[in-house]
Order: C-alpha cells, then sequence, then structure tokens
C-alpha cells in the first residue's frame, strides 16, 4: 500500500496562511509545521540566551532577537523561528512579508528538545548552511548541560567544539562575545531522567 502524497505549499500560500494562523509554522521546502510550545527548562535556557547576549552586545552595534523573529533562508527554501539570532552591523529584511524576515544572521542558537533535535541537527542546519552570514551554528541542549558549537571555516567546513563544565565559555567570535555555560544554565531545573 503506497502512502497518500503530501499537499505541498508554495512560499505565498505559507505566508498568508502564517500572517491568519493563532500559531507559528515553519516553512520547509513546500511543507509547512506548526511550532508547538515548550518545556519550562527549555524557555529558561532560551531566556538566559537572551540575557546573556543582550548584556554583552548592549553597547555594541549588533542586535539579538528572540524566537519571535522569523529568518529566511532563501536559497534552503527555508522559513522559521530560531530560538536565538544575532547579528552585529546592519539588520537585512526581507520585507516581502508581513512580518519582516531576517536574512542575515551571524550566529543561530537552537535550543534543542526530543521533539525537534534530529531537524534541528539534520535538514534544518544544513538549510542554515547556505547563509552566507552565518558564521556560528549553536546547539543547546534543554536537558543537561551541553553545548555544541559549529564554526563556519575556510571552504565552507564547519568545526565541531562541545562543552559540557560551567566554567567553559562559548566563543563567538563572530559577534565578539563569549558566552559562559553557568549564564546559559543560570537556574535551569533539568527534567529528571526518565
Amino acid at each position: 500500500m503506497s502512502a497518500l502524497p503530501q499537499r505541498r505549499f508554495t512560499q505565498e500560500e505559507y505566508l498568508a496562511l502564517e500572517i491568519s494562523a493563532p500559531y507559528r509554522s515553519q516553512y520547509v521546502a513546500g511543507e509547512i509545521f506548526a511550532m508547538a510550545g515548550a518545556q519550562p527548562w527549555h524557555i529558561e535556557v532560551v531566556d538566559n540566551l537572551t540575557h546573556a547576549l543582550r548584556t554583552q552586545l548592549r553597547d555594541r552595534p549588533c542586535q539579538s532577537y528572540s524566537s519571535e523573529m522569523r529568518v529566511r533562508v532563501k536559497a534552503g527554501d527555508l522559513w522559521t523561528y530560531p530560538d536565538v539570532s544575532v547579528l552585529c552591523g546592519e539588520s537585512q529584511f526581507d520585507t516581502s512579508a508581513d512580518p519582516n524576515s531576517l536574512l542575515n544572521p551571524q550566529v543561530i542558537f537552537e535550543v534543542l528538545s526530543p521533539s525537534t533535535e534530529a531537524f534541528d541537527r539534520g535538514d534544518k542546519f544544513a538549510r542554515y548552511r547556505r547563509l552566507e552570514s552565518l558564521a556560528d551554528y549553536v546547539l543547546v541542549s534543554s536537558e543537561r548541560m551541553r553545548v555544541e558549537h559549529y564554526v563556519r571555516q575556510a571552504g565552507g567546513v564547519w568545526a565541531l567544539t562541545e562543552y559540557d563544565q560551567p566554567e567553559h565559555g562559548v566563543p563567538l567570535a563572530s559577534v565578539g562575545c563569549e558566552l559562559p555555560l553557568k549564564e546559559i544554565y543560570y537556574r535551569v531545573t533539568f527534567p529528571e531522567a526518565k
């Protein structure tokens, strides 16, 4: 027995649905995926990231955006809402849709949850890599102290460094700051292991 074909949406259909929908969704090469709510520990990690970045970037021509900022990857056929995105310099926006979508993040943070981890590591990261502006991709566990930091190298190679101790700091050279894990995980209560 064969599966029924999935309906494909145009980007215009996605944007029209996104404006009127009571929830946010992401568009991936013709498919639309509703974005679910997050667990408290996930939200705590995102809030800590946002606070730490705002503090370090406050007096510089840099901007950090929360998950309310949609990012568009034209070459990757992706419209999505990263947990946190950062850039220094002038923001570039796709103004073809309301709200506007950021086109040039330098750093993207995805806080991992069981339902999105495989996508964040795989297809989503493959699409993000098509952003010429992207220099750092940071995967942050919400269930234990662990950060995976991918840095774009010459020739399009991505180098991975992992951090798992409170005294470790994640260096973000592209935006000139470093995030200590003790700040990323400040007061986070992890879910109990099952």
